[in-house]
């Protein structure tokens, strides 16, 4: 069980969303928390709510696309709340951009914010949380990134997203002996923002802020299109109480099980059914003599 009472937490991404609504119900449940944010006057909003509200926190500016920036991070909220034993890898950056339109640096900033921005921070924290005797990392996934079909018009998203999960569960065997657990949260649909502020924060060095279109869901897709969104206050314990119970996982739509089940699961399966086939049919090859080596 991982204990948030009394622990310093950091949160990327906190100025608003997800990320805002997770920086309050951990100081409401007793963290210290680093709320921070490219936007610095957002994370300092987010800050001065939960201090007027009794709680502590400190706001920290942090690019998750720069290495100096999140170390630099990681040594203020060090040097104001102690050793960080709980970090919220959340910030996160969209796009409903065709592949073909997109430009070098629109991929490169999905994936840079998405994926390394995850990695980068993840492993700026976890020498203090090995000292501090354990911790925990919950990075925020996406239900794009769990089922990779499920979203039209996704590709550099939903591939940064699914590589968050696996590196959340590989990390979670090599983090075992040190008491450190992962947590992937894979959003199904939170009201957090992303839509009307996607782009204005992007770095010049990924082309700079770029006008925000509308998300559109592709093909009149009816079952995205009538998903119900909530509320960032009311997912965050939710997470809260996955990362509690240090669960691989948290989602926040009970009702999506039924599309991992059509659209995953069950793809799955049926390419294994194949593959069982295949077999009857051909036979299984012969192991290689020499294990992984090819030798001719």
């Amino acid at each position: 069980m991982t204990e948030i009472a009394g622990k310093a937490a950091v949160v990327t991404g906190g100025g608003s969303g997800i990320g805002m609504g997770l920086a309050k119900e951990l100081a409401r449940r007793g963290a210290r928390v680093a709320v921070t944010d490219i936007q610095h006057e957002k994370a300092e909003a987010v800050a001065t709510a939960i201090r007027d509200a009794g709680g502590e926190a400190v706001a920290l500016h942090c690019d998750v696309c720069e290495r100096v920036s999140i170390s630099t991070m990681r040594d203020a909220a060090v040097a104001a709340l102690g050793p960080v034993q709980l970090v919220f890898a959340n910030a996160g950056a969209t796009s409903f951009t065709h592949l073909t339109d997109m430009s070098d640096e629109d991929v490169d900033w999905i994936i840079q914010v998405n994926l390394m921005g995850v990695m980068n921070t993840t492993r700026a924290f976890l020498p203090g949380m090995i000292a501090a005797g354990g911790g925990h990392v919950c990075a925020t996934a996406s239900m794009a990134g769990l089922l990779p079909g499920w979203m039209p018009v996704h590709v550099p998203y939903s591939a940064a997203k699914m590589g968050i999960i696996g590196m959340m569960m590989n990390l979670a065997i090599e983090m075992k002996p040190q008491n450190v657990f992962t947590t992937s949260y894979c959003p199904g649909g939170v009201a957090s923002g992303m839509k009307a502020n996607n782009g204005t924060y992007r770095p010049q060095k990924f082309g700079g802020p770029e006008p925000v279109a509308e998300v559109q869901f592709a093909g009149g897709d009816k079952t995205h299109a009538s998903m119900p969104f909530y509320r960032p206050e009311d997912i965050a314990p939710i997470v809260l109480n996955a990362v509690k119970n240090n669960r691989p996982f948290v989602f926040d739509h009970a009702e999506q099980r039924a599309l991992f089940a059509q659209t995953y699961a069950a793809v799955v399966e049926a390419c294994y059914d194949d593959l069982d086939k295949w077999s009857l049919e051909n036979g299984i090859p012969a192991a290689n003599p020499y294990g992984a080596d090819l030798i001719d």
